[in-house]
């Protein structure tokens, strides 16, 4: 993993004290030594000195040059959660804008929920109405999320799991919505480090294993880009080669089924200029030079990203004959693309503005996600609902379309006319009958395609079906079109809600009427809390609820008996495949008593192998004496020894009788990645019963990814063994990861 620079305060205040003028520097300061004697007697999961964190956040937000209130937030922001201070101190001592940040960052912890999923929400809810009302909650909230991510390794891994994924489902999102790649790019790399911890390191063992051949390419393409700019007389211009970051890779690798080999563009060349017209002049002089590749070239300067993004994308046959992507920018381009809105500030600080700010002060892209996120705030029927419209109607990529009269209208990428429609105006949308994109006569279920020009056609007696609700996109026209069905008759809505979910049934070929009793559907009624057969039905009827949900509901005893015997069939073709496991199950070390584990100074007493590390003789080990089951024993690198000592349990030392281990065999846990090519688990298979005469278990399945992974409990005697077994995984041309495992 990635060192990263831990900033000391007092470096923290020097970069402060660079743009800051020296009155706003001491409230800095004093921000600093109010978190520090607050949180003297604190720490952190890992051990480290609470104040490390809130440094480090103040040390992300002065490299990005934020103005005073929000480094004082930076300092702060886990003051009102974590000690006894109250906000209106803190308002008292630094002012509105601050109080305003720090309780925007602040989790709900008054009010605590049954279910913590709901409360998350609810966290989410907070936070993101406090960024309506102040962009820089979120940002202080992006730099304390940062630093937690590079500090996750201290946590169980299902909390660092969990982590990961609402940071790559959330704040990475967040922060490419404001521009903000510098944190964008490094959240998702550290999520995916997490989520899926082989494919990233394979993904980077790949790249590096490449870099000289990489860097030779780059260098000769700058070195010729500089050559022909040379040529122009132009001042200023900056040429680089940059990697691509590993997340971007692994979601090339998974969205369009290519291979590593297949992707060439594992670094760009950069070329930062100082007007718009000189990178016009260096587009040309770069298509002067190699072959653009049709279709390739993107021009975000006429046509900027939502989230101010401006740049000109082209890629050429390069050196070689190899395709090279370039990106040409301004200076001033360059800064917006790395930092977003955050930029905003820094621009204000250069300019000698007022801090104080509110929702009037902020850019045009930020109002735009400021209105979304109130819009959906009024439509949503509860928090998990209002951060499901976040994450579908906010954090995707957009799209713009054009009226015939020439308006400009940002929409969720996958958005149809019908939301179209209802973002111009919902009487429009009601009365919607057609729609045509650029001239001509679309369907309904039309995706825009960015600078379409879409006329909506209307009529007075025109009104929605049911059918609409899936033809639209955005939670905005949903809502609008729920509104309208639940005015109809009950009586329609319940019995549109039969029909609908009888062809759910049928459709996936279950007969309805073994499934729609009115018992099973009052059974489904009472999962999802609502309150009769007909209220389920009516609410089916005019969208309040999924057909699918219901769907499921039926038949989720049906479909969990069927995924059990497809499991059981993948475990028997797995067993028959590797004919050698018929040898038959052996006793495994771990389930005799050890006696070649020898305890410092004790005897006679009771010692346990842990089954969550596997230790087999060659590892370190260590133990703890555990209540009536005598002493674990784990590897030195085991979690949970880190564990055991937070928990105040005491080591003691323990060593191998005999380092060998010939007379037992041992059982280790191993997970295996491989390429899901025909034939792949049989020869996993014949590799392990080569090297091992002991298989107690092994199962597999495919990845989100498209790879394979295995998972097998096999005997070995000791480490050496182990470590042979892992070489010939390794060595085998459709692995390419195979690691002794935790539980």
């Amino acid at each position: 993993m990635t060192k990263y620079k831990e900033y000391q305060a007092d470096e923290v205040l020097e970069m402060v004290a660079t743009y800051l003028p020296a009155d706003q520097v001491a409230q800095v300061r004093a921000a600093y030594q109010l978190a520090a004697d607050w949180h003297a007697d604190q720490r952190r999961k890992s051990g480290q000195p609470y104040i490390i964190h809130p440094i480090q956040v103040a040390g992300i937000l002065a490299e990005i040059k934020m103005d005073a209130p929000t480094l004082i937030a930076g300092f702060l922001h886990d003051i009102i959660e974590d000690t006894p201070v109250e906000l209106p101190t803190l308002v008292a001592q630094f002012g509105p804008a601050v109080g305003r940040i720090v309780d925007g960052v602040t989790k709900i912890s008054k009010i605590k929920y049954e279910d913590s999923q709901v409360q998350l929400a609810e966290n989410h809810r907070k936070l993101l109405l406090a960024m309506a009302k102040d962009i820089r909650v979120i940002i202080v909230k992006l730099a304390d999320r940062l630093h937690n991510m590079r500090t996750l390794g201290s946590l169980r891994p299902e909390k660092q799991r969990r982590i990961a994924n609402e940071t790559l489902s959330i704040y990475a999102p967040l922060a490419d919505r404001l521009g903000i790649s510098a944190i964008k790019w490094e959240l998702e790399d550290l999520s995916l480090s997490y989520l899926e911890p082989d494919a990233y390191h394979r993904i980077a063992s790949l790249m590096s294993m490449k870099r000289t051949e990489r860097l030779a390419v780059i260098q000769e393409a700058v070195d010729l880009i500089d050559e022909s700019v040379a040529d122009l007389h132009l001042a200023n211009v900056t040429v680089y080669g940059r990697p691509k970051h590993i997340y971007s890779i692994y979601r090339k690798l998974v969205d369009k089924h290519k291979s590593f080999d297949e992707i060439y563009d594992l670094s760009a060349v950069r070329v930062l200029t100082d007007s718009i017209p000189d990178t016009y002049a260096v587009l040309g002089a770069i298509h002067a030079r190699w072959t653009p590749i049709p279709g390739r070239f993107k021009d975000y300067i006429a046509l900027p990203k939502p989230n101010g993004y401006q740049s000109l994308h082209t890629t050429v046959l390069g050196p070689a004959g190899r395709p090279l992507e370039v990106q040409i920018r301004t200076h001033e381009m360059h800064q917006v693309a790395e930092y977003g809105v955050a930029a905003h500030w820094a621009y204000k600080q250069n300019k000698g503005s007022e801090q104080e700010a509110d929702v009037r002060d902020q850019d045009e892209r930020t109002l735009n996600i400021i209105q979304g996120i109130l819009e959906l705030q009024e439509s949503a029927t509860d928090a998990r609902d209002f951060m499901e419209s976040v994450q579908k109607d906010l954090f995707v990529d957009r799209v713009y379309a054009f009226s015939p009269a020439g308006d400009v209208y940002e929409l969720p990428k996958g958005a149809g006319p019908l939301d179209m429609a209802f973002a111009i105006h919902s009487k429009v949308g009601i009365h919607t009958t057609g729609a045509k994109a650029n001239g001509r006569i679309v369907p309904l279920d039309y995706q825009i395609q960015n600078g379409d020009i879409l006329e909506i056609l209307t009529s007075p007696n025109a009104r929605p079906s049911r059918d609409w609700l899936d033809l639209v996109f955005s939670r905005r026209a949903r809502h609008r079109i729920k509104q309208y069905l639940k005015k109809l008759d009950r009586q329609d809505n319940i019995q549109d809600g039969y029909e609908t979910v009888a062809k759910e049934l049928s459709d996936a070929g279950y007969t309805p009427a073994d499934f729609m009793t009115d018992d099973q559907l009052q059974q489904v009624a009472t999962a999802v809390n609502i309150g009769s057969r007909d209220d389920l039905l009516a609410a089916v009827g005019y969208g309040d609820l999924s057909r699918q949900t219901v769907f499921k509901e039926l038949t989720k005893e049906v479909r969990r008996q069927k995924e059990e015997r497809a499991a059981a069939d993948l475990q028997k073709r797995m067993l028959e495949e590797g004919q050698a496991i018929s040898q038959g199950p052996q006793p495994s070390r771990q389930q005799q008593q050890p006696k070649d584990v020898v305890i410092a100074g004790v005897d006679n007493l009771l010692v346990r192998l842990s089954k969550c590390c596997t230790p087999v003789p060659g590892d370190s080990v260590t133990g703890y004496i555990t209540h009536g089951r005598g002493v674990a024993v784990h590897r030195f690198d085991c979690p949970n020894i880190h564990a055991a000592q937070q928990e105040g349990q005491r080591l003691v030392e323990v060593a191998w009788a005999d380092e060998k281990g010939l007379r037992y065999d041992y059982t280790a846990d191993l997970v295996i990645h491989a390429e899901n090519e025909p034939g792949v688990l049989n020869s996993l298979l014949k590799l392990l019963n080569a090297k091992t005469r002991f298989i107690k278990e092994i199962n597999g399945h495919v990845t989100k990814g498209g790879m394979v992974q295995v998972q097998a409990s096999i005997g070995v005697h000791n480490l050496a063994q182990l470590n042979g077994i892992l070489d010939a995984l390794h060595a085998d041309r459709l692995v390419y990861d195979a690691k002794h495992v935790f539980h």
